[in-house]
Parts: structure tokens; C-alpha cells; sequence
């Protein structure tokens, strides 16, 4: 049996998944793009938007990209 998918507002999921990890939302002309501080942590967070959203996080985030530390 097909599961039906309910639609959750983008914005809804950003917001879930700031409060639930400590990591960064930038915006690029109108688009979400996820900053992160490790692989590990994108790979939490990755999980937990298909495990809590059933969304892949490209689905989320226009893209993903690792901070850089300060020097």
C-alpha cells in the first residue's frame, strides 16, 4: 500500500531542524542552504528528515555546505 505523503511547509522542517541541531540557515536568493559543522552532524540531520518528515534534505535544502572554522 502507497503511504500518502502529508505536505509540511519547507519553512516548517528549517525551522525543526535548527531547533533540533545547533547549525546554520543561509539564504541565497530566496533559497535554504544548510551549514554544518561536520559530516557527522549532516548525516544526523539528514536522517532525521527523512526518519521525522519523510524528505530527503536536498528536498529541504538547496544545498549543504560544511563551516569553516575561524582561523
Amino acid at each position: 500500500m502507497a503511504r500518502i505523503r502529508e505536505h509540511i511547509p519547507q519553512d516548517y522542517v528549517i525551522e525543526q531542524v535548527k531547533e533540533a541541531f545547533q547549525c546554520t540557515v543561509l539564504w541565497c536568493e530566496g533559497r535554504a542552504c544548510l551549514e554544518y559543522d561536520s559530516q557527522e552532524q549532516l548525516e544526523h540531520i539528514t536522517s532525521y528528515v527523512k526518519e521525522t518528515f519523510d524528505r530527503d534534505i536536498l528536498d529541504v535544502f538547496f544545498t549543504a555546505i560544511e563551516s569553516i572554522p575561524p582561523e
